[in-house]
């Protein structure tokens, strides 16, 4: 069974505000901590093929750097993770504006998103739960929304994460975990993710233009770099010549799952990766439509992570369940606008593992 979730002070907000860390442990000797800043997991320590540990996601040591420099290292995106064109888009023919935060358009949630802000946590029974009531007009967004977001930890080393949200306005939802794995160890002196084997259960991938805003119709995955249907090295084909490989400066890109593959009360099992040496594999199990699979493009050796060792150029990988990006202005993507009276209810989880041999 998990043991009893603990609470320990973290830092202090610029307002006075308390953060606390959450350690989430189980039976087999998993700990998972998390801030109810920006609901951030900030440490998982995962078993290797011969029961060694290892802290598997990037982060920081100490508050301030989550405050300053953070790339959403294993936050809570909202209202709306990934890209929304000009930070505009229309609901019943009335136009809204966001702010907008990477070049001209809008991205998770905008600045501040739900990444940056302090959570109301509560330990119930064996989850914590966090809430957050984001206020009409926030970042651009119409209506009161008020999120929730549950972590909790099971003997089966499965990190199970439920979002619910809803709103007073019809308004765009598209709630994510953005955090940032290196199954060889984070933040240790490692190397990169390219080793990494990687399957995602896709046919179609969402193709972008240069400012990463997709151009809309799906493209089939068969022939191109996006062919992650039987496990591949994530560096095998990152380097090609491919127009998508150079509008992402790498994978950031949106995988379209396929239908098939749900588990009752689970989800899609969408995306497994293994690291040869360790013989860690990570899996995604989720309800989303979509996952976005982010290899790092951007790391660049300018942060210092957790033991003072600084993030090189993809040494971590994102994959994030979510809905498609720039919905709102996509008529043929699923829906992602919610409206009062309805619930935005969803779950995913991470699955640890282990390969006893290399095959």
């Amino acid at each position: 069974m998990s043991t009893p979730i603990t609470q320990a002070p973290f830092g202090t907000l610029p307002d006075g505000a308390q953060v606390s860390e959450f350690t989430l442990a189980n039976s087999r000797g998993m700990v998972v901590k998390i801030l109810d800043f920006g609901g951030i997991i900030r440490e998982i320590q995962a078993p290797d093929r011969d029961g060694r540990f290892a802290d598997v996601v990037l982060g920081f040591d100490t508050l301030e750097p989550y405050l300053r420099d953070s790339p959403y290292f294993g936050a809570l995106i909202g209202r709306y993770g990934n890209r929304i064109a000009k930070g505009r888009f229309a609901i019943d023919g009335k136009a809204y504006q966001l702010t907008v935060n990477d070049g001209d358009n809008h991205l998770h949630g905008g600045a501040p998103g739900f990444d940056k802000v302090l959570w109301s946590a509560a330990i119930e029974g064996n989850a914590l739960v966090l809430r957050y009531r984001s206020p009409d007009g926030e970042q651009g967004y119409p209506g009161k929304l008020d999120a929730t977001v549950s972590y909790s930890l099971n003997d089966d080393n499965e990190i199970l994460m439920r979002f619910h949200a809803v709103t007073d306005q019809p308004t765009p939802v598209n709630l994510t975990q953005h955090s940032y794995f290196n199954l060889r160890g984070a933040g240790q002196e490692e190397g990169d993710i390219l080793q990494h084997e990687m399957r995602i259960d896709a046919d179609r991938f969402v193709p972008i233009d240069a400012g990463s805003i997709p151009l809309g119709p799906l493209v089939p995955v068969t022939g191109t770099p996006f062919d992650f249907r039987q496990p591949r090295p994530i560096g095998e084909r990152i380097g090609q010549p491919d127009k998508q490989l150079r509008h992402g400066s790498g994978y950031d890109h949106c995988w379209v799952l396929n239908a098939g593959g749900v588990e009752e009360g689970e989800g899609r099992r969408a995306v497994r990766v293994r690291e040869p040496e360790s013989g860690r594999v990570l899996e995604l199990i989720t309800q989303e439509p979509g996952v976005q699979f982010y290899s790092g493009n951007f790391l660049d050796g300018s942060l210092t992570g957790k033991g003072g060792r600084p993030y090189a150029f993809r040494s971590g990988f994102c994959i994030e369940p979510q809905h498609l990006p720039d919905s709102p202005n996509q008529p043929a993507y699923p829906d992602t606008i919610l409206r009062p009276g309805e619930i935005y209810a969803t779950e995913s989880r991470f699955k640890f593992s282990v390969e006893k041999q290399e095959r």
